[in-house]
């Protein structure tokens, strides 16, 4: 069970923006990330638990960022409960998209799972629903995903191998790189893997 943290930073002027300390897990149903985020102070500030089937589509996900609420899944789309910080009003939606995105780099581990684009096969599209902090509102995107590179990095064990997607969001044009090894971003904008306990699973 992989465990660690990222540092989290505003990917245009490398602002700190806090950390996201997690775990997570493959199993015989899918796979499960549980984090903490706090700011640069050490105050807690949100939390991320996502659910994922063993083909990527988020079963579960609950989200929690000043006070805000979100809970999710796909169905039909992927529909959405979002609640305000009082607890008096609770939103919900529906969107035909495939999945959700956001800040944590769960989302990151999560498209690629879904998407699974093929080394040298091209891009793949897909339609996302993004909440990101401080008041998770919806926002829905479509973004490219392409495999440019598999890289193999020999460990005590088996072999580590680490991808790297490239990512378009299809409505500004903006490109960025996505390091992954298994279910654990080795670097994105924004977000950088500071520790690690043991290695990334690896998916079925």
């Amino acid at each position: 069970m992989p465990r660690g943290h990222y540092s989290l930073y505003d990917p245009h002027d490398h602002t700190p923006l806090g950390e996201e300390h997690f775990h997570c897990a493959t199993g015989p149903s899918g796979w499960r990330y549980v984090s903490q985020i706090v700011n640069p102070s050490g105050d807690h500030t949100g939390s991320v638990d996502l659910t994922l089937d063993e083909l990527g589509r988020p079963l579960r996900l609950e989200l929690h960022a000043s006070a805000w609420q979100v809970r999710g899944a796909a169905l039909e789309g992927v529909t959405w409960v979002r609640t305000d910080p009082t607890g008096e009003h609770a939103t919900e939606g529906n969107v035909p998209a495939h999945a959700f995105t956001g800040a944590s780099p769960a989302f990151l581990i999560a498209t690629a799972r879904l998407l699974r684009p093929a080394l040298g096969a091209g891009a793949v599209r897909t339609r996302l629903v993004a909440f990101t902090p401080p008041v998770l509102a919806p926002r829905t995107l479509d973004q490219s995903w392409a495999l440019l590179k598999s890289t193999p990095h020999a460990t005590d064990n088996a072999p580590l191998i680490a991808d790297e997607y490239q990512v378009n969001d299809l409505e500004t044009g903006e490109q960025h790189t996505v390091h992954i090894a298994g279910d654990v971003v080795l670097a994105a904008p924004g977000i950088e893997l500071e520790s690690l306990e043991s290695p990334p699973s690896t998916f079925p």
